[in-house]
């Protein structure tokens, strides 16, 4: 009887059911996934000046889905702390130690997460994604659950 269930829900709610096992293949490879954004973020250079110290990663997160292309964006909460860099334009500002909320950005493409380590500052996911997804479909919030 429950499987005859799932699959009504299935046939009536695909895109979610699609939604809930690509955030699957994330959770599966999450810290893979944190740990590769970290180490291209933090060779992007930016802020310049700074040194990425830490990302301490919230429980905050929006998927939108582009119907013309099929790719998922995922929209994840951090927390982000730097350093000053020795000898630099920023060693002695004081704001420089302060966390900043950001958002991490990831896709899902050809069955495959990824992030380029793109970071959005002074936005959380859902702000992310009403900005950055232009058109997009909200798939699915943190906010939801």
């Amino acid at each position: 009887m429950f499987g005859l269930v799932k699959k009504i829900v299935s046939a009536v709610f695909p895109a979610t059911n699609r939604a809930a096992r690509i955030l699957q293949v994330f959770e599966k490879h999450r810290q893979e996934l944190r740990d590769d954004f970290f180490a291209l973020a933090a060779a992007s250079g930016k802020p310049r000046g700074l040194r990425w110290k830490a990302c301490d990663w919230l429980d905050t997160f929006t998927m939108v889905l582009d119907a013309d292309t099929g790719m998922h964006t995922l929209f994840c909460g951090v927390n982000l702390s730097f350093e000053a860099v020795e000898g630099g334009d920023m060693e002695d500002v004081d704001a420089v130690s302060m966390v900043r909320d950001a958002t991490a950005v990831f896709h899902h493409h050809n069955n495959r997460w990824g992030s380029g380590g793109r970071v959005l500052f002074n936005m959380d996911p859902q702000t992310a994604a009403r900005v950055m997804a232009n058109g997009q479909t909200l798939v699915r919030s943190s906010t939801e659950i």
